[in-house]
C-alpha cells in the first residue's frame, strides 16, 4: 500500500495539515465549483433525506451539502478529531451531527441513511472495496451513494509521485468497486480546478443506487485490514513507531510537491478572464497562497544564485 494509505498515518498527517488545510491546500485542489458540480449527481435535492458525509474532514464538502440539505439532516463522520474540530466551528454546519468513526467500519446500522457522500477520503483507505461496501450497507434501499476522489495522473512521473503518497485509483477501479458492491444506475462526472489541463483525468464523482435493503452481496468477502483504535490510542513498538514516522515524513514530502505545481498553475491562469464563471466560483490565489508563492520564488532565486556562485 501507499505510504499514506494507512489509517494511523492519515491520522497524524491530518493532525498537522488541519492547521492550514482550508487556507492553503483545499482552495488549490478542491474548489467550491468542483465540489458543487461533483455533488450534482448525488440527488441531494430530494426532500427530507438523511445524509451521511464520510471522511468529512474540515467540513468543506459538508458546506456544499448543506446548501441543498438542512444541516440537521446531515451526519459527519471522520477519524480525525483535529479536522472535525475545524468543521464544528463553521456557522453553516451548526446543527450537523458529528461522529468520530472509520469509513471502512461506519458506526451506524444497516439501512440507516438516504444518501451517502464521501469526498477526498478514499485515498487513505487500506481496502477501498470495503469502504464502498460500507457505503452500500448504511443507506436504505433506493438510496444513493456518491464517492468523490482523485484519478491516477496521466503522466508517469506524476503518477509515481502521487501513488507514492496515497491511493490514486484508475477510472475503471471506481466503476468496478461500485458494481461489485451491488450498486446500480451508476453515474459519473469529472471535475477539476481551472489550472488542470486534463479535465477528465483529475477527479471523479461517481454515484450509484442501492437496489434492495441489507448488506452488499460481497459483504462477507471484505476484511477490515486496519482498525481505528478508540481515541486513536495505540501502544507502538519501536519498529512501528519508526515506520509511522518514516511514512508520514516521506509521504508528506511527496504530497507537498504538488503544492508548488498548483500555485504556479494558478499564477499562470490568474490573468485569464473568468467572466463566464459565477463570481462565487472565480478562482484566485488568497493571501496564504500568495505568501507561499513568494517563499517559493525566494527559495528558487537563492538556489539559482548558489549554483551560479
Amino acid at each position: 500500500m501507499r505510504l499514506m494509505q494507512h489509517k494511523k498515518e492519515a491520522f497524524w498527517f491530518y493532525r498537522y495539515l488541519s492547521i492550514f488545510y482550508d487556507k492553503l491546500v483545499n482552495p488549490l485542489f478542491w474548489t467550491k465549483k468542483m465540489r458543487d458540480d461533483a455533488l450534482m449527481i448525488g440527488q441531494l435535492e430530494t426532500p427530507n433525506v438523511q445524509v451521511i458525509d464520510v471522511g468529512s474532514g474540515t467540513g468543506f464538502t459538508t458546506e456544499g451539502i448543506v446548501r441543498l440539505v438542512p444541516a440537521t439532516q446531515v451526519t459527519c463522520v471522520d477519524q480525525s478529531p483535529h479536522q472535525m474540530s475545524k468543521a464544528k466551528k463553521k456557522a453553516s454546519l451548526q446543527g450537523c451531527t458529528f461522529k468520530i468513526g472509520d469509513a471502512e467500519n461506519i458506526p451506524f446500522p444497516t439501512d440507516h441513511f438516504d444518501r451517502y457522500v464521501s469526498a477526498g477520503s478514499i485515498e487513505y483507505w487500506p481496502n477501498p472495496q470495503k469502504g464502498i461496501t460500507e457505503a452500500y450497507r448504511v443507506i436504505k434501499a433506493g438510496g444513493v451513494a456518491t464517492m468523490i476522489g482523485p484519478l491516477d495522473p496521466p503522466h508517469a512521473l506524476g503518477s509515481f509521485i502521487a501513488n507514492t503518497w496515497m491511493l490514486f485509483p484508475k477510472d475503471a477501479e471506481y466503476r468496478d468497486w461500485f458494481k461489485q458492491a451491488g450498486f446500480e444506475n451508476i453515474e459519473v462526472k469529472y471535475v477539476a480546478p481551472h489550472w488542470i489541463k486534463y479535465k477528465d483525468k483529475y477527479c471523479i464523482s461517481i454515484s450509484g443506487t442501492k437496489p434492495k435493503a441489507g448488506v452488499s452481496p460481497i459483504e462477507t468477502t471484505q476484511l477490515l485490514k486496519e482498525v481505528v483504535p478508540e481515541g486513536q490510542k495505540e501502544n507502538f513498538g519501536l519498529w512501528r513507531a519508526l515506520q509511522l514516522f518514516g511514512r508520514v515524513v516521506i509521504g508528506s514530502i511527496a504530497g507537498f510537491i504538488f503544492i508548488p505545481v498548483a500555485l504556479f498553475g494558478y499564477l499562470r491562469n490568474s490573468f485569464t478572464s473568468q467572466e463566464h464563471i459565477a463570481p462565487e466560483y472565480r478562482e484566485r490565489l488568497n493571501g496564504y497562497q500568495i505568501t507561499a508563492l513568494v517563499v517559493l520564488f525566494a527559495l528558487l532565486i537563492a538556489l539559482i544564485v548558489s549554483l551560479i556562485n
